[in-house]
Formats: structure tokens, C-alpha cells, sequence
């Protein structure tokens, strides 16, 4: 497991990932990253990765499998299970901006419609339920879960702060 623990929070980095079962975890900075949140609500245990890239082969550096989503998600249900999860996982995505879509081409997706996209593929393969989203648009975002009750927020500069 990878982050920094701060009183009760666990905050991820880029390509980094948490397990917990109290507390919070977080992330800052998502623009074309995306957060892949996990829950038990019965354990009471929760995880997050923050995805770099869509696909291993996009990349030089394959060997941290929270850097992409079909690696990311297997990670965290592995490691939510040692935690204790038993009952069913649910699902939070949060991210895949488009930060710089005026100076990008305009054919085919963008990295973050790209990350939302195989995170959504990841989840699907997992039989993981997606309950609720924060994607795309132009905005950086946060998000921070709570552990124990499963309350997923998010915080946004310019479009706002909400509770997915």
C-alpha cells in the first residue's frame, strides 16, 4: 500500500493507492488522472487509486499497477478482501477532465475520456456497481471518502464542492 497517513487521513499520489478501514482517504490535483473509489459498506472498509494512464501500453513504466485502471482495480478488490470486505463492492469514479481541450486535436478521445473510459471497462470486468461519478468537463477536482460511512465528496475550484 502506498500514501502518507495524516490524523486519520490517507492521502494518495499520483499512481498511488490506499486500503483502509477508518478515517479518510484522498486525493488532490485530479485533472485527466482518475480516482477509482472503492466501498464495503457492511466491512466498512474503502480504497482509492489515482490512475495515471488508461492502458500499460502507453507507458515505459508498467511495473505499479495503480497506474492503470485494469490494474488498479484487481489491486484494490486483493487488498480490500485482506482488509475484510466481504459483501458486495461498490463504486465511485472521479476525474478524466479534459484540461487542455482547446489546444489539443480535435479527433479521437482525450487521455481523461480515455481513463474514464477503461475505468468504467475495469470496473465492469470486476462486477464492481458504479454508483456515482464525477467526470469529464474542463475542472481539476478532489475527492476525499469516507471510510466508515462511504460518503464520497468532491471538491472543485471552479465548478463547486458536491457529495456523490
Amino acid at each position: 500500500m502506498t500514501g502518507r497517513s495524516r490524523a486519520g487521513e490517507r492521502r494518495i499520489g499520483l499512481a498511488e493507492h490506499a486500503v483502509a478501514g477508518d478515517g479518510t482517504i484522498t486525493t488532490i490535483g485530479l485533472g485527466s488522472c482518475v480516482a477509482i473509489v472503492l466501498h464495503d459498506a457492511e466491512a466498512r472498509v474503502g480504497a482509492m487509486a489515482h490512475v495515471l494512464l488508461p492502458d500499460p501500453s502507453l507507458s515505459r513504466d508498467r511495473a505499479n499497477p495503480a497506474r492503470f485502471p485494469c490494474t488498479a482495480v484487481p489491486l484494490l478488490v486483493d487488498e480490500l478482501r485482506l482488509a475484510g470486505a466481504r459483501g458486495p463492492l461498490t463504486a465511485w469514479l472521479v476525474g478524466g477532465a479534459s484540461m487542455f481541450r482547446s489546444i489539443l486535436a480535435t479527433s479521437g478521445l482525450n487521455v481523461g475520456e480515455r481513463n474514464v473510459v477503461a475505468a468504467r471497462g475495469a470496473l465492469e470486468r470486476a462486477g464492481i456497481r458504479l454508483v456515482g461519478e464525477d467526470v469529464g468537463g474542463e475542472h481539476g477536482r478532489s475527492v476525499a471518502l469516507d471510510v466508515r460511512t462511504g460518503r464520497v465528496s468532491v471538491r472543485s475550484r471552479l465548478a463547486g464542492d458536491r457529495e456523490l
